[in-house]
C-alpha cells in the first residue's frame, strides 16, 4: 500500500508550511529600510515647519547613516559566523533540532530590537537593536539553512528549482508586504507597535516550525529513510569540509558577489530615491525599492518551472551577472525613472536565486547539505557585511537631516558595478569547470538528480561497505563530493 509520503500531494504540504517558516522573519529584516528616514530622524523637531504639505523634520530614532547600517551589518556578520557552526550542527542533529532553535531565535531577536526602540535618546537604544539583530540574524540565516535543506530532500529529483522558486516567493511575499504596509502601519500606530507588529509575525514562524518538523517526521518514518539519514549525520566530520568540490567554491563566489549588489542596494534604496530624484515621497519610495522584491514574487515559481525544464543553471548564472550590469549604470549615471531599474533588478534576482542556490545540492551530498549550505549562506554574509560597511563609509557619517550628495550615491552604485563584475567572472569559470566535470548543472534536475543518486546520495553508506573490515575502527572516514 501506497504511504502519503510517497504521494505528489504530500510533499507539497511540507512545502507550503516550510515557507512559511520564513515569511515573518523576511518582513522583519527589511523594516529599517522602509522608515529608514524615521531610523535617522531628528530626536525632536521643536521648529518644524510645513513646505508644500511636506514636513521639514522628521522626528525619529536620531542614528547616523553609519549606524543605520550597521543594523545590517551586524546582521551579515552575525549570519556569516553563526550559519557554518548551524549548517554542521543540522547536519548532525537534523531539521527539526534546526527549526525548533532558530525560529525562536528570529522571535527572540524581533522582540528585541523592538524593545530596543523604547529607549529613543539614551544610550541604550543602539546596544539594545544591534543586539536583537545578532539575535535575529543567528536565527533567520540558520532557518534559512534548515528550509534549504528541507525542500532539497523533499525535491532532489523533482521539482527542485519549482520548490526553490516557491519558497522564494513567500519569503519575498514576507518582504513585499513590507515596503507596501509599514509606512502606512507606522504613521497611524507609530514605529514601536510597527516593529512589534514585525516581531509578532515571527511568531508565526515559530508555529510553522512545529507543524513541518511533524510533517518531516512523519514522512522520513514512512518512507523508511529516518534512521539511514541519521546513520549518514552520525559520520559527517568538519574535516569533511576539504573534500568540497571546486565547483562548489566557485558557485558559492557567484552567489557572494551577485548577492552584494542586492541586499546593500535594498537597504539604502528608498533614501537613494528620495535624495536623487526630487519628486518621490517616503511612501512612493519605499514602492519603488520594493519593486525588487514584487518582481521576484511574482516570477519565481514560473522561473522555477522553466529551469527544472531547461536546465542550463550555469549559463543563466552569467546571463544574470551580465544583465545586472545596467542596472547599476542606469541608477549611477541617467535619470532614468528608478522604478525601471528595480523591476530589472528584480528580474534578474529572481532567475539568480532559482539558478544558483538549487545547485547547490546538485554538486554536495545530502549528509553534509547543511554544512554546504551554512558555508555557502556565511560566505555569503561575509560579502553582505562587508558591502554594508563600505557603502555606510561611502555615504558618510552625519546625521541625514540634510540629502546625501549625488556624487556619493554615484560612488555606492560603482561599488555595486564592481561586485557584479566579480559574479561575471566567478560564474564563467564555474561554466567551465562544470563543463569538465560532465556539466551537472547545465542538465536538467531530473537529469542531474539521477546522476546524483548513483554517485552521491548515499557515498557514506556505501563506503562503509566498501572499506575493509580489519582497517575499519583505525579508518579516516570522508565524504566525496
Amino acid at each position: 500500500m501506497t504511504q502519503p509520503a510517497e504521494k505528489v500531494y504530500y510533499r507539497f504540504v511540507v512545502l507550503f508550511f516550510n515557507c512559511l517558516l520564513t515569511f515573518g522573519s523576511y518582513f522583519c529584516f527589511d523594516i529599517p529600510s522602509v522608515l529608514q528616514e524615521q531610523f535617522q530622524g531628528n530626536l525632536t523637531c521643536p521648529n518644524a515647519t510645513v513646505i508644500n504639505g511636506t514636513v521639514d523634520c522628521v522626528e525619529g530614532l536620531g542614528m547616523s547613516p553609519q549606524q543605520y547600517n550597521l543594523l545590517y551589518a551586524i546582521y551579515a556578520w552575525t549570519n556569516a559566523v553563526v550559519v557554518i557552526l548551524a549548517g554542521f550542527l543540522i547536519d548532525k542533529l537534523g531539521n527539526r533540532f534546526g527549526v525548533f532553535l532558530f525560529s525562536f531565535l528570529c522571535v527572540l531577536g524581533s522582540s528585541l530590537f523592538a524593545l530596543g526602540s523604547h529607549f529613543k535618546g539614551t544610550p541604550y537604544l543602539l546596544p539594545l537593536m544591534l543586539t536583537g539583530r545578532l539575535l535575529f540574524g543567528s536565527g533567520n540565516g540558520s532557518l534559512t539553512i534548515v528550509q534549504n535543506r528541507i525542500t532539497a530532500f523533499w525535491f532532489k529529483g523533482k521539482e527542485l528549482a519549482l520548490a526553490f522558486g516557491l519558497t522564494l516567493a513567500f519569503s519575498r511575499l514576507g518582504s513585499v508586504l513590507n515596503f507596501f504596509l509599514t509606512e502606512r502601519f507606522e504613521v497611524r500606530y507609530g514605529m514601536q507597535w510597527t516593529l512589534w507588529g514585525g516581531a509578532l509575525l515571527c511568531v508565526l514562524g515559530f508555529v510553522s516550525a512545529i507543524v513541518v518538523s511533524v510533517l518531516d517526521k512523519v514522512g522520513m518514518k514512512q518512507l523508511g529513510l529516518d534512521g539511514a539519514i541519521q546513520e549518514e549525520s552520525r559520520k559527517v566530520r568538519v574535516q569533511d569540509v576539504k573534500l568540497l568540490s571546486l565547483r562548489y567554491w566557485l558557485l558559492v563566489l557567484t552567489i557572494m558577489f551577485f548577492y552584494n549588489g542586492i541586499f546593500p542596494f535594498i537597504a539604502d534604496a528608498s533614501k537613494f530615491i528620495q535624495d536623487k530624484y526630487s519628486d518621490y515621497s517616503q511612501k512612493e519610495a519605499a514602492y519603488v525599492a520594493g519593486a525588487v522584491y514584487d518582481s521576484s514574487l511574482v516570477l519565481s515559481a514560473c522561473v522555477g518551472i522553466l529551469i527544472d525544464y531547461v536546465g542550463l543553471r550555469g549559463v543563466f548564472a552569467v546571463a544574470c551577472a551580465v544583465f545586472t550590469l545596467p542596472v547599476f549604470g542606469l541608477l549611477a549615471f541617467t535619470f532614468v525613472p528608478p522604478l525601471v531599474s528595480t523591476i530589472w533588478l528584480g528580474v534578474t534576482y529572481s532567475f539568480a536565486a532559482a539558478s544558483m542556490w538549487p545547485s547547490i545540492p546538485l554538486v554536495v551530498p545530502q549528509a553534509t547539505l547543511g554544512t554546504a549550505m551554512g558555508l555557502a549562506t556565511s560566505i555569503q554574509m561575509v560579502g553582505i557585511g562587508v558591502s554594508n560597511l563600505v557603502v555606510g563609509q561611502i555615504l558618510g557619517t552625519t546625521s541625514s537631516e540634510s540629502k546625501i550628495p549625488l556624487w556619493r550615491w554615484q560612488r555606492m552604485m560603482i561599488f555595486m558595478l564592481a561586485n557584479t563584475f566579480g559574479c561575471i567572472i566567478t560564474s564563467v569559470l564555474l561554466n567551465i569547470v562544470d563543463h569538465k566535470q560532465g556539466g551537472t548543472l547545465n542538465k536538467t534536475t531530473k537529469r542531474s538528480g539521477q546522476m546524483q543518486s548513483d554517485s552521491e546520495r548515499e557515498p557514506l553508506i556505501r563506503r562503509e561497505e566498501e572499506e575493509p573490515r580489519e582497517n575499519r575502527d583505525g579508518a579516516v572516514r570522508s565524504i566525496n563530493s
